[in-house]
């Protein structure tokens, strides 16, 4: 897990900066994605600069360190994150007569790309983003997992292009414009994140998740081009098979991507909260292999002794696998301090993170590097609430408008509703409850167009209409839907509240603390396995599917316990902040709103 830069910039410009400055100066804004080694490479005519930060996991000596350049000298990576094939994918690149110098998985990337090019990603399994700089066609490629688990943001800017791990890092150069997009600060006030691929500024993008793309030196792009949609996943006919044969191949798939995750040369641990998907991780993790596996929980005061309160049940988990337990309690004075750093390390604006961002503080107290977290679980096994109410709700609602007077009525009561609860959404519930896109945007989002307009000062009035329509920001986000209604909440749930904001959070909070996170249930392969089987997993109650998978599964009371979430007491912590908000979302919405926007002033 790494930090990578880069730039290339227009001829004309090359005597006009420092590059080596300016590379240095985005490296920097990076220093905890890699505290162990940094590296910088530029090409002989002085128009392509790499730059890199390290945490070494997977061979740690420095003959590994970045950017690594190919024993030809015709091939250059930065790479961000780890291929766990690396070792397949070796051996049989050995058997073709390939020689390796190095025990990582960037040289084996490096030497893929030389013999495959762009075909080469499909047999990555990983969370990876890097680029390659090809001196033979004079082009530097990017490329970024299926799931978008790392980032890759892009910069055009008036000297040539700028690509990095962060957008801070970009910001850092002093060459991109802080000019906040519109229609991203109106996706963060409604859902919470920005919506990739947009960033907060106008002339950042990332790099969309499973895409790669081209930069040639003299600054034409190309791209960026799909090598592999998730969507495609949640479209697959389901295979007519058994409930028996259903847990069979799950509990292979899990496995098996259990251990890929497993591939480290130091020590991996687990984030271990009260739920089914980090318990049923620990225990495949054991059943792996791993010896001496500690799981790390979040405690908070104000939980004791209330259902939220993660710890009697996370400890009775890592009692039923034998493994070392480590609870780390926060307080709300320790949230009070802390708060200034937490929101200087948001790359961008979110209203989520912060949990992650103690458990990863956690672990690098006790000197872990890598830790598995057991995000994506209720994507993939329907764990959400939405999976079972908004289904049914969307079919209610359509009865209702085909009955006469029925629309009228409905929104009546939805009138009713709104001003009873302050929730202006409600206002839009009939209408949007006509699709399983809007029903997920009245359950997701965080306010109202009319709320937003306000919040906007008017400045998207001419974008964000009364007649607003949450399907189609959807369909900008996700593309095609699938035709059945637990499979398109599934792909919606991924592709936005998955991919925007539980993994870019993440990374950027597990990263703060120089700690890499690992996501075994968000694994392209293991989805694109187990699609045929997806739309057998509602008949297996509260992910028990999940929990069984261990050779020594969860006990039941565990996987039959009520969700609690991975939450911290912001509600009771928030109200020292200052802020006059009364719906505590929005309030903390604000405050990181405030601060962010300060810092980039």
């Amino acid at each position: 897990m790494c930090g990578l830069t880069g730039v290339i910039i227009d001829h004309e410009f090359s005597e006009a900066f420092d590059y080596k400055i300016v590379i240095r100066q985005m490296c920097d804004a990076m220093f905890s994605r890699g505290p162990d080694a940094t590296g910088y490479w530029e090409s002989n005519n002085h128009s392509v600069f790499f730059g890199h930060r390290r945490l070494s996991i997977i061979d740690l000596d420095a003959r590994s360190n970045q950017p690594f350049v190919s024993e030809c000298g015709n091939f250059v990576i930065v790479f961000n994150g780890e291929i766990y094939n690396f070792l397949q994918l070796r051996v049989a690149m050995s058997e073709l007569g390939e020689q390796f110098h190095t025990t990582s998985d960037t040289e084996v990337i490096l030497k893929l790309y030389a013999r495959k090019g762009a075909a080469m990603l499909e047999q990555l399994r990983g969370m990876f983003s890097f680029a390659i700089w090809d001196k033979n066609k004079k082009k530097c490629f990017l490329a970024r997992d299926p799931y978008g688990i790392k980032p890759l943001y892009l910069a055009k800017t008036k000297v040539g292009w700028l690509f990095a791990s962060q957008v801070k890092a970009l910001q850092a150069s002093g060459l991109v414009s802080k000019e906040i997009d519109t229609m991203s600060e109106a996706s963060y006030w409604m859902l919470g994140s920005v919506a990739g691929p947009k960033t907060w500024f106008n002339e950042i993008s990332e790099i969309p998740p499973g895409h790669w793309a081209e930069i040639t030196e003299d600054g034409k792009y190309s791209g960026p081009k799909c090598y592999w949609n998730i969507a495609d996943s949640w479209s697959v006919i389901p295979e007519n098979i058994n409930q028996i044969e259903v847990q069979q191949r799950v509990k292979h798939e899990l496995l098996e991507s259990v251990k890929c995750h497993l591939v480290s040369d130091v020590p991996v641990g687990i984030f271990l909260s009260g739920g089914i998907d980090s318990g049923a991780l620990a225990g495949l993790m054991i059943e792996s292999g791993s010896s001496n596996l500690i799981g790390i929980t979040i405690a908070y005061e104000e939980f004791i002794g209330t259902h939220d309160d993660e710890v009697p049940i996370a400890r009775k988990i890592a009692d039923h696998y034998g493994i070392k337990h480590v609870v780390r309690k926060v307080s709300k004075n320790e949230f009070q301090s802390d708060l200034p750093y937490i929101l200087a390390d948001m790359d961008q604006p979110t209203v989520d993170g912060i949990n992650t961002w103690y458990a990863s503080k956690a672990a690098a107290e006790i000197g872990l590097k890598v830790v598995v977290s057991g995000i994506g679980g209720d994507e993939l096994f329907l764990g959400y609430e939405s999976f079972r109410k908004i289904p049914p709700l969307v079919k209610v609602a359509r009865a209702l408008g085909q009955i006469p007077g029925g629309m009228f009525v409905g929104k009546m009561l939805a009138n009713i509703q709104a001003k009873k609860t302050s929730n202006l959404r409600w206002k839009h519930a009939m209408d949007w409850m006509q699709t399983i896109k809007g029903g997920w945007w009245l359950q997701r989002s965080s306010c109202s167009p009319e709320e937003l307009r306000n919040i906007m000062n008017n400045e998207i009035l001419s974008l964000i209409s009364s007649d607003f329509l949450p399907e189609q920001w959807l369909e900008d986000m996700v593309g095609k839907t699938s035709k059945h209604p637990m499979m398109e909440l599934a792909q919606i749930e991924s592709m936005t509240y998955l991919r925007n904001q539980l993994l870019r959070d993440s990374d950027w909070a597990s990263m703060a603390h120089s700690i890499e996170l690992r996501t075994p249930l968000v694994d392209a392969h293991l989805l694109k396995n187990l699609a045929p089987l997806i739309g057998k997993f509602n008949k297996f109650k509260n992910k028990s599917l999940l929990a069984l998978s261990p050779k020594n599964p969860l006990p039941q009371e565990i996987y039959m316990r009520r969700k609690t979430g991975f939450s911290i007491p912001v509600k009771k912590w928030i109200q020292e902040i200052d802020c006059k908000e009364k719906n505590q979302r929005m309030n903390w919405a604000k405050t990181v709103f405030k601060s962010y926007t300060m810092q980039n002033q």
